[in-house]
């Protein structure tokens, strides 16, 4: 066929050119803009700050960090603006310890950009997500400090803030704790090592300064946003501590030295993780902190012999601590006792009753049992985690070292444990503690338990795991399974003394 044919129609050679023009960069648009964006959320956290951008397909990124003042771009290619994009900007709260504000636009065709303005220097983390549970593709987004804090100090903060002065009165000085470590971040081994003795000369040297200024938000959605320095009003005061306790010579004393008894409290699940969901909607993650907090109060106005005890949170708040990373933070502590929380749901609402689980180096000890952490361990795939091949390898190996002695302390702590939830009148799901293979309990060197609280899925347990009686019920007889463990197991002899 001669391309010199007149066009049919009469129409002319031009307008045909514009048409078909017209019509191959619509189809460049349709191919480049193949992923729509379904939802944003976000996850504030003193540990960390996760952005999760929810989408129908795989998001391609690029992204660049700027110094001075600290921002973050990032680039999302094959997209245009939407409302549910847009919608990322009132998300950002004031009391974000990362965000200061941030900025989204149609930065080219196809090309969204966002700029984070941040509080802090920062050490982002961009990943995706395949489809899994209830969640189609996930861009994530995590903010980590740049430097990360020994969470030991948290609960030298705390100690110190107790300490009797000279004269036998106590200060309670509002002493904001640090952030915890990062999870998920690199560099985070256990440590065989005592930090205490460094950590409190650092906390007991520490001056106090005027306090953090909490900056205006402003925030507001500008097409597109480029690197240009924020407003001043934007500019944020890095947080400050307020002086420790003093004694002669300005140095923080306490009237006695004695030995810290820990207590990790592991809430299950958090942040993109709800955990199971009860038939009126309770999520499982919300009901497990709010135990652990109970717990919390309990262990700390306790004592084991004279020696005090604190409780240490794997996350106090609602975010995803990956099951590893829950793991090193008690071991980072030097825990004594490990505890995770848990409130799991059953395929059938018939399934009721408490479980104690602890750790099994061969098969399930029932069916259910491997089951029950079959499903726990898939919590990582959920919650997401950006774990490269280093960081997998260090996993599996912190996973793999468990011994027979610890099984053994946790099948006691478990015992007594089991014991107290029945005398609270609570359903057990069956009369002894049971192990299978869950990852969150393979601390070498910690007892370590879960407590499967009661079958959220269950109507019945769902109404009582939400009420404030059945909750302090459960907090009083963990505490006192604990306290039954201690009372047969006396704490090993440590050097570590706050």
């Amino acid at each position: 066929m001669s391309i010199d044919r007149p066009p049919p129609s009469g129409l002319p050679r031009r307008s045909l050119l514009q048409a078909g023009t017209l019509v191959l960069l619509l189809g460049v648009n349709e191919i480049a803009s193949g992923a729509t964006i379904m939802a944003v959320r976000v996850w504030p956290a003193a540990d960390y700050t996760r952005i999760t951008i929810e989408s129908d397909g795989r998001l391609q990124t690029q992204q660049l960090v700027v110094g001075n003042p600290p921002r973050l771009a990032v680039d999302i290619e094959g997209i245009e603006l939407n409302p549910a994009l847009r919608e990322l900007v009132g998300k950002i709260k004031p009391d974000d310890p990362y965000i200061n504000g941030l900025r989204v636009g149609q930065f080219a065709p196809n090309v969204v950009r966002i700029v984070f303005d941040l509080k802090q220097a920062a050490r982002p983390q961009v990943f995706s997500l395949a489809p899994i549970a209830a969640y189609r593709h996930r861009l994530v987004l995590d903010l980590y400090p740049e430097q990360a804090v020994d969470p030991m100090e948290a609960l030298i903060a705390e100690r110190l803030r107790d300490a009797p002065r000279t004269d036998g009165s106590t200060v309670p000085l509002a002493v904001a704790p640090p952030p915890s470590p990062a999870p998920g971040v690199p560099g985070l081994p256990p440590s065989m090592s005592d930090p205490l003795g460094d950590l409190m000369a650092k906390q007991a040297a520490r001056q106090g300064t005027p306090g953090p200024v909490v900056p205006p938000t402003g925030r507001s959605v500008v097409p597109p946003p480029a690197l240009a320095p924020p407003p001043p009003q934007m500019a944020a005061v890095p947080p400050q501590r307020a002086p420790s306790p003093a004694g002669p010579g300005g140095v923080a004393t306490a009237s006695r030295t004695d030995r810290i008894i820990i207590v990790a409290l592991d809430p299950g699940h958090g942040g993109e993780d709800p955990g199971a969901i009860g038939p009126n909607g309770t999520r499982e993650k919300d009901i497990v902190l709010m135990v652990a907090h109970r717990l919390r109060e309990r262990i700390n106005a306790s004592s084991v012999n004279g020696n005090p005890m604190r409780a240490f949170l794997t996350r106090d708040a609602d975010f995803f601590v990956p099951l590893g990373v829950r793991v090193q933070k008690a071991r980072r502590v030097q825990a004594d006792l490990f505890v995770s929380i848990h409130a799991d749901a059953f395929t059938t609402p018939e399934a009721r009753g408490a479980s104690v689980f602890a750790l099994s180096q061969s098969g399930a000890s029932s069916s259910a049992a491997r089951w029950m952490a079959n499903k726990e361990n898939q919590a990582d795939k959920v919650g997401g985690v950006n774990v490269g091949d280093h960081e997998a390898q260090v996993q599996r190996a912190l996973l793999d070292m468990s011994t027979t002695a610890q099984i053994n302390d946790s099948l006691r702590l478990g015992s007594a444990m089991l014991g107290e939830i029945r005398n609270i009148g609570a359903r057990l799901h069956k009369g002894s503690v049971e192990q299978a293979g869950f990852a969150v309990l393979k601390a070498p060197d910690i007892p370590s338990v879960l407590v499967e609280t009661a079958f959220i899925s269950n109507p019945e347990e769902e109404a009582k795991l939400r009420s404030t009686e059945y909750q302090e019920d459960l907090a009083n007889a963990l505490m006192r399974g604990i306290q039954r463990y201690f009372a047969q197991n006396p704490p090993l002899a440590r050097s570590r003394q706050l």
